[in-house]
């Protein structure tokens, strides 16, 4: 069976594993998926990933979750375009997520970033998620 939304299972992997408390999650690799876990990294939301090749032509990704007082760095983590229904914005009509607190992550022509350095490049694109 072919998974449809692979970015959307990804993240629902680390929402599980946050609320598990457990230490790393891993997940099919992709380009796309990599990207995102950049962005998560720079942010601060996860203490990093590495890519593993389980057997010539299959890589995953461990992600090393982090917590803050026993308690998960990534409160809210959710998927905002679909492939059913694709979201994009412009950079001056995105909103922001709890007051600045929380970061969008886009898909944009210069890469995937956070909401912040897209504002800083003055591109929109595609809404991917957003995390707090």
């Amino acid at each position: 069976m072919s998974m449809t939304d692979p970015l959307g299972d990804m993240l629902t992997r680390i929402r599980n594993a946050g609320m598990a408390n457990k230490a790393s999650v891993v997940v099919p690799a992709s380009k796309l998926r990599a990207n995102v876990l950049d962005v998560l990294n720079r942010e601060g939301y996860i203490r990093g990933y590495e890519k593993i090749n389980v057997r010539p032509g299959v890589d995953e990704l461990k992600i090393e979750l982090k917590y803050h007082e026993d308690k998960p760095v990534i409160k809210e983590i959710q998927r905002v375009s679909t492939p059913g229904r694709r979201v994009y914005s412009k950079i001056k009509d995105l909103p922001r997520f709890y007051n600045g607190l929380g970061i969008y992550v886009l898909s944009t022509p210069s890469g995937v970033m956070s909401d912040h350095e897209a504002r800083q490049a003055n591109l929109g694109g595609e809404v991917l998620c957003k995390v707090f």
